[in-house]
C-alpha cells in the first residue's frame, strides 16, 4: 500500500508531554468497528466494564534502560568528536546495536568513549566502546570495553532516557520521567522505548480488574529505537523493519491458548505485546514458546491469529503503528476514529490518551 495513505495532519496542542495524573485517568476511546456507534467515549479506569471474566490482559514487561549515551569519538589519539548513541538492540554481553549521530562521520575502529574520565561518571572507570560494525542510516555495532551486570551499571550511571523525539524536542529529559516513562509492573530490562500503552495502568485498575475475574499475562519485547524511524519508503512493500528480542514462556503460552479453548479474549495491551503473539502464533490460532528476534510488519490485509483485542495509544502519521492499528480494526475505521480523537482534543503518543480497539471480523 501507499504509506502517504496512512498520512494525517496532527496540530501540535494534540502532542502530550506529561501523562495524565492519576495515570488511570487519561481519556478512552473504544472502537468498535462491527458495531453501530463505532465509537464510545470513556477513561482507562473504565476498562473492565468493557471486558468479561475471563478475558486475558496481555502485559509487556520489558523495563525502560537509561540507553541514551552521550561522548567523544576519538581517532589517532587525538581528534574529539561530540557524539550521541541511542543504543537499540543488545547483541551480547558486551555488544549494542546503536542509531549514532552524527553517523556519516564514525568509522568502524573508532573509539567512543562516553560519560568522561574527568567526572568519573560511571565509577568503574571510563565507558569507552568500540564501533565494530556501521551500517546503514547512522547504525553501529558497539562492543564495549565492559561486559554482563558491569556495562549494565555503567549505561545505568552515564546513560538517560532516551525520551521520543517528539517530546525530547520540546523540553529535556528530567528526574520525573524516570517514573513517568515506565510502567508500574515493568521488570526485565532492555527496552530503549517504554511499551507505552502500559503507562495508564496502575495498582486501585489492577485490583478492578482482578474483582471483574480479568487475568493478567506477562510477555517480553524489548522495544528499540527503530520504534521512533520514520518509514522513507513510498510503499509499505519497500519498508524494512527493525529487529527486536522477544519472549514467550512456556507457562505464559498455556495459559493463553487455555484462555481461546474456553472462549476467552486475548487482549494486548500495546502494539509490542501483539506483535510479539502474532510472531509466536501458529496459522491455527495456537500461541508457541518464543525466544528470538521479530522484525514482524503489520498492515492492511494481515490475518490475524491470536489477538481479539488491543488497547493502545495514538500513533503517528505514516508510521508503522499506524499501520498496526488500521490493519487490526479496519482503514476506515481507524482514519475516523483518528479524526474524531483530532476534533475532540485527544491527546496523542507516548504520555497520551489510549483506546480500545476491537478487532474488525472481515480481516
Amino acid at each position: 500500500m501507499r504509506v502517504d495513505l496512512f498520512d494525517f495532519d496532527l496540530p501540535e496542542e494534540n502532542i502530550a508531554l506529561r501523562p495524565a495524573n492519576p495515570r488511570d485517568h487519561a481519556r478512552f476511546l473504544v472502537v468498535r468497528p462491527d458495531e453501530d456507534p463505532q465509537l464510545q467515549e470513556a477513561h482507562v479506569y473504565d476498562l473492565p466494564s468493557f471486558l468479561k471474566a475471563g478475558d486475558a490482559l496481555v502485559f509487556n514487561d520489558t523495563k525502560v534502560i537509561p540507553a541514551q549515551l552521550e561522548g567523544f569519538r576519538l581517532r589517532d589519539g587525538a581528534e574529539r568528536t561530540a557524539v550521541s548513541c541511542t543504543l537499540h538492540m543488545r547483541v551480547a554481553a558486551n555488544r549494542w546495536k546503536a542509531f549514532a549521530r552524527p553517523g556519516k562521520r564514525i568509522k568502524q575502529g573508532d573509539r567512543i568513549t562516553f560519560g568522561g574520565s574527568d567526572n568519573n561518571a560511571c565509577m568503574l572507570g571510563e565507558l569507552v566502546a568500540t564501533v565494530a560494525e556501521k551500517g546503514e542510516a547512522g547504525e553501529i555495532d558497539l562492543a564495549f570495553d565492559l561486559s554482563g551486570p558491569d556495562l549494565d551499571q555503567a549505561i545505568a550511571t552515564v546513560g538517560h532516557i532516551p525520551l521520543p523525539p517528539y517530546i525530547a524536542a520540546k523540553r529535556p529529559e528530567d528526574g520525573q520521567d524516570r517514573m513517568d516513562y515506565q510502567t508500574i509492573y515493568a521488570r526485565e530490562e532492555g527496552a530503549v522505548a517504554a511499551p507505552t500503552a502500559g503507562l495508564h495502568f496502575t495498582p486501585a485498575l489492577f485490583e478492578a480488574l482482578d474483582k471483574a475475574g480479568i487475568e493478567r499475562h506477562f510477555v517480553t519485547l524489548h522495544v528499540g529505537a527503530g520504534t521512533f524511524l520514520p518509514v522513507k519508503a513510498d510503499d509499505t512493500d519497500d519498508h524494512k523493519m527493525h529487529q527486536e528480542i522477544g519472549h514467550v514462556s512456556a507457562e505464559t503460552a498455556a495459559a493463553l491458548n487455555a484462555v481461546k479453548a474456553r472462549g476467552g479474549r486475548i487482549v494486548s495491551v500495546g502494539t509490542t505485546s501483539l506483535r510479539l503473539l502474532e510472531s509466536a502464533a501458529g496459522d491455527d490460532g495456537l500461541i508457541h514458546p518464543w525466544s528470538d528476534a521479530t522484525g514482524i510488519f503489520i498492515t492492511p490485509g494481515y490475518r490475524f491469529k491470536a489477538v481479539d483485542v488491543l488497547m493502545t495509544n495514538f500513533h503517528l502519521p505514516k508510521s508503522t503503528l499506524f499501520m498496526l492499528v488500521s490493519a487490526f480494526a479496519g482503514f476506515e475505521t481507524m482514519r475516523a476514529a483518528y479524526a474524531h480523537a483530532i476534533e475532540t482534543g485527544y491527546r496523542f503518543y507516548s504520555y497520551g490518551d489510549s483506546s480500545l480497539l476491537f478487532r474488525k471480523d472481515k480481516q
